[in-house]
């Protein structure tokens, strides 16, 4: 009983510590409800809890920076769809001259 006991505290530890250090090095930008300080006195004084509390309310998702417009010469997606289009007309072109070649071919009736 002891040894699951024991177990039992080393985890919470290491869940609050955990919470912690991910308090002190997270951008106060993604902080939601609370201050640092305020978090950091919920993880203390409310053990498991509050470290629960810190990762499922307290942090907020990541701030993506908003993308950057890019020039359509420097975007490989715009330039691939170029040369799709470009190799599809040549295509359609190779196939319109084969028809007409083949018209060519026919004995008028």
């Amino acid at each position: 009983m002891t040894g699951r006991l024991i177990i039992v505290v080393v985890v919470a530890v290491v869940i609050d510590v955990f919470a912690l250090i991910d308090l002190r090095y997270v951008d106060r930008a993604r902080i939601r409800a609370f201050s640092k300080p305020v978090w950091a006195l919920i993880i203390v004084l409310v053990p498991v809890v509050g470290a629960l509390l810190w990762f499922l309310l307290g942090r907020g998702r990541p701030i993506r920076p908003a993308p950057t417009p890019v020039a359509p010469d420097d975007d490989p997606a715009f330039l691939e769809r170029l040369r799709e289009e470009s190799a599809q007309d040549e295509r359609i072109r190779r196939l319109e001259q084969e028809l007409a070649d083949l018209d060519d071919e026919q004995p008028d009736r």
